[in-house]
């Protein structure tokens, strides 16, 4: 299910590429804007480029992060590779704006859905991530900086309407995707379990946020049992509860949104 949901919408964000933002001249943001530049200057298809330029942060991500999470970021950025040289580029709409606005928009979406499937569409998403993880820099101002490069990039290369443009349709992308899956929502989760190292270790494994394990006594049964604590993004939360599925379904699970974070929102072991 989740496979058909990065599937379905890296589809959706190639099609707003070569129907509404190639055919302008407007980029999008990351490594399928860099992919973009290159192929408006070059022989080759923006789609092989989008490959070539997010293999090494692939791997690197798979070393770095959660395996499960890495397979589908592949999945997405193979989908999107291939649907950008299989759709043919169209002008939809003549009016550039029109075309930021609508292109911005249903990338935004698209790239939502494959948030909401625990995927991401490759490229900056996974540096920000590793950055993150390793400094605890803010996601979304890591993003935010290094998607600027892009727009100067485009300003200098192509026009500086253009990037006035890919600005516009990197704005709208943002508050789409934010409104389809709020990831930098911060989450608690209290998993009550009697499986508590087997949780502990897969948790560890495919989640790069650490956990705290207590042990605790059923108030009712008089049953020992244990308590794990973490934080995490709800851009990770549908990839976490499958996780607790997998090694306990009867655990109680209390999901509560957190006001605010102190200390470092990384992967370390407490």
């Amino acid at each position: 299910m989740k496979s058909l949901g990065v599937i379905l919408g890296s589809v959706i964000v190639a099609l707003a590429f070569n129907l509404f933002l190639i055919p302008h001249e407007i980029l999008s943001s990351g490594i399928s804007g860099l992919s973009i530049i290159l192929g408006m200057f070059t022989p080759f298809n923006a789609g092989l480029y989008n490959f070539l330029l997010n293999f090494p942060l692939l791997v690197l991500g798979y070393l770095k992060l959660g395996r499960k999470f890495i397979l589908l970021t592949i999945l997405s950025v193979v989908a999107i590779s291939v649907s950008l040289y299989v759709v043919p580029i169209y002008e939809i709409a003549t009016n550039s704006i029109l075309s930021s606005v609508f292109g911005g928009g249903i990338a935004g979406f698209g790239i939502g859905i494959i948030f909401r499937s625990s995927g991401s569409s490759g490229g900056f998403d996974i540096i920000g991530m590793l950055l993150a993880r390793r400094k605890d820099f803010p996601m979304g101002t890591l993003l935010s900086v290094m998607n600027s490069f892009v727009i100067l990039i485009s300003g200098f290369l192509i026009s500086w309407d253009s990037a006035l443009l890919t600005l516009l349709s990197i704005f709208v992308m943002g508050k789409v995707i934010d409104s389809v899956h709020t990831h930098h929502v911060k989450i608690t989760l209290m998993i009550i379990t009697k499986k508590g190292q087997e949780m502990r270790e897969h948790l560890l494994e495919n989640v790069y946020r650490g956990v705290t394990v207590i042990d605790s006594v059923g108030g009712y049964s008089n049953e020992k049992s244990n308590v794990i604590m973490t934080v995490i993004t709800r851009y990770e939360l549908t990839e976490v509860k499958s996780l607790i599925q997998e090694i306990d379904p009867d655990a109680f699970v209390n999901i509560t949104e957190t006001l605010e974070v102190m200390g470092l929102f990384h992967r370390k072991h407490t």
